[in-house]
């Protein structure tokens, strides 16, 4: 079979670009390198819908980010991913960053940002009441928030595949070859597929994708953020995403009311060479922790539950790079989608459908499109009534498996009939193992249930796919000498 479109990487961009062509009469595959959708850098982040202040009007990280923040408050009346619009405060701390203050809510106001409000001290503290007490005003942007990023591109992605996307996971592109108006592109594994155009959305990896398919040669730098989450009774949770005034070269640390309910500091910010480093320093943690801790009142160091680090992939730049490849035909490039890359995700899918037309694909709106979801039943926000009805039809439903955050045997039962059969695609899907424990206490549950319904055997599930086998076997299976 010959595809009209591949797009390499299934993080929000690609996921997202596959969205939208899923609303058209032509047959798309997604091409995913890691054994779940979601696996790299849209993973491993902050989950911030940002306002549209931060960046100049004629940038193209701006132009996307605006329309990407409107996109979301469709996609989630659509798709059911959670989605906290708590609004963004931008927050002065001393009478000098007020000047900086008002050139950046200016820079809003010219970027056409709606519904912006300059504050006093007074109107920042009705805002959010737990702001430390050196805080001399800001500015409240309300179309701001969180979503869950995973959840969000799973939805995405969920909603392609039920409009009739191909997935492929596991498929690392290694080798691309343009001939007779056709794409091959060749798997570390030796699968190969042919399409007649490509989207390499590769996340920190499109520079080497790039590479392999011919096209433009340019690099990819990480830039390392690390970010610690809070349990989710942090008495220092605040209401809205608190920014510092940014500096020149960073948004700052920030305070972040996630969308599952736990609270989140950070990031850092450091270029690094290792695409793959992911570690997270005590060091770091009490630096931000200081940070935000001048920001907010009631953050403590016993609040902390795990740590992890995003890469953000910076191009030269600095801005977005989306185009056609110009030393390749019928290529799209998508590269550099670094922060405000969630948000503007659905613009950025929008907006390579629009390029992939302007290229030669020819794109006819199908009839029989359907871009929702229903919405999921989660046991933590039941009624006791819905819990009981629930119950009634389905025992599983009252065994909880995760007691911190509350996840019943169902809805793990769930994920793993969507196609989660990883640990950590399950822990993304549901939440189970995201608590205070950290899956101290679940994991062993979550891997029979992985394990008995989807057949896999227990020694071969893994944390994240390839390389992370969790069992080796049962202890009398093994020969003691």
């Amino acid at each position: 079979m010959i595809f009209d479109t591949a797009v390499i990487g299934a993080g929000a961009t690609g996921a997202a670009t596959a969205y939208y062509l899923s609303q058209y009469k032509q047959s798309c595959v997604l091409l995913e390198s890691c054994s779940e959708v979601c696996s790299g850098i849209s993973k491993a982040n902050s989950g911030i819908v940002h306002g549209g202040f931060h960046h100049p009007a004629d940038s193209l990280k701006t132009r996307l980010e605006l329309r990407g923040n409107k996109l979301m408050d469709e996609l989630q009346k659509k798709l059911h991913f959670p989605y906290l619009k708590c609004g963004i405060l931008v927050v002065a701390y001393d009478r000098e960053q007020l000047e900086t203050l008002k050139k950046l809510f200016q820079r809003g106001i010219d970027n056409g940002v709606k519904d912006l409000e300059f504050c006093s001290r007074e109107r920042v503290f009705e805002l959010e009441s737990k702001l430390d007490d050196s805080a001399v005003g800001g500015f409240f942007a309300p179309n701001g928030g969180t979503v869950e990023p995973y959840a969000y591109v799973f939805s995405l992605v969920e909603c392609a595949l039920k409009n009739h996307i191909t997935l492929m996971n596991g498929f690392k592109v290694v080798k691309g070859l343009h001939s007779d108006g056709c794409w091959s592109l060749q798997a570390a594994d030796g699968r190969e597929i042919k399409a007649r155009y490509v989207v390499n959305a590769a996340g920190l990896f499109a520079d080497e994708v790039s590479i392999a398919l011919g096209a433009e040669n340019f690099t990819i730098t990480p830039r390392k953020g690390e970010e610690y989450l809070l349990d989710r009774n942090c008495a220092g949770r605040p209401s809205r995403v608190i920014f510092p005034v940014p500096s020149p070269h960073s948004k700052g640390v920030l305070v972040i009311p996630t969308a599952g309910g736990t609270t989140m500091i950070g990031p850092t910010a450091e270029l690094i060479d290792d695409k793959n480093d992911t570690a997270t320093t005590s060091e770091n943690f009490t630096k931000i922790l200081s940070l935000t801790s001048k920001m907010i009142k009631g953050l403590s160091p016993r609040d902390l539950i795990t740590s992890f680090a995003g890469l953000r992939p910076v191009c030269e730049s600095e801005d977005f790079y989306i185009a056609p490849s110009q030393k390749v035909p019928a290529m799209i490039q998508a590269a550099g989608i670094q922060s405000p890359g969630l948000t503007a995700s659905p613009a950025i899918g929008e907006y390579i459908v629009q390029l992939l037309q302007e290229s030669g694909l020819t794109l006819e709106k199908k009839v029989d499109f359907d871009g929702s979801l229903p919405p999921r039943n989660t046991t933590r926000e039941m009624s006791d009534c819905e819990l009981q009805k629930a119950h009634n039809l389905d025992p599983a439903w009252a065994n909880i498996i995760c007691r911190c955050e509350e996840i019943s045997e169902a809805e793990i039962i769930e994920a793993v009939k969507r196609g989660h059969t990883t640990v950590d695609g399950v822990k993304f899907y549901t939440r189970a193992g995201m608590g205070r424990c950290q899956g101290g206490f679940c994991t062993a549950k979550v891997l029979e249930i992985i394990s008995r319904e989807s057949g896999i055997p227990a020694t071969e599930l893994t944390k994240r796919g390839k390389g992370s086998r969790i069992l080796a076997g049962k202890l009398g299976d093994f020969e003691v000498k």
